[in-house]
């Protein structure tokens, strides 16, 4: 017999709270900018898949980090819009952390906020170096 799980209430998380290898965050973010990084098709038996990646620097009152959209992520990742990301999971790239949202996780489009986004406080400029798997700031 199955035993039946009940769903939990999301905790939300703001930007400055992300560390490395860390997952299951969700959060409420504003899109600062969009920038398309990777656009191709690819043949999947008779029809061609359109494989996109697109960098999206989000960010909320405390911070901002740069989010890595694949394929119909892309879409909703529309400059100025305000988006949860749920079950979203911190990837490293290059030494510093990506938001992103795999198929365990959603990206959902709200109602416009007005959220003054920190400009000043990126934490994908921050460095941070792989030490006996254990991320530490640079």
């Amino acid at each position: 017999m199955a035993e039946s799980k009940s769903l939990r209430k999301p905790v939300f998380t703001k930007v400055d709270q992300l560390r490395p290898g860390t997952s299951g965050h969700t959060l409420t973010v504003k899109v600062v900018s969009t920038k398309m990084v990777l656009q191709k098709g690819r043949a999947d038996g008779p029809q061609v898949r359109q494989m996109r990646i697109a960098e999206c620097l989000v960010g909320d009152e405390t911070g901002m980090i740069i989010f890595t959209a694949r394929n119909e992520q892309v879409d909703l990742m529309k400059e100025g819009a305000t988006v949860t990301l749920r079950n979203a999971k911190i990837d490293m790239f290059k030494g510093s952390m990506r938001l992103a949202v795999d198929k365990w996780g959603r990206v959902e489009v709200d109602e416009p906020a007005s959220v003054n986004v920190k400009e000043d406080n990126n934490l994908s400029l921050i460095e941070y170096e792989l030490e006996e798997e254990i991320w530490k700031l640079v």
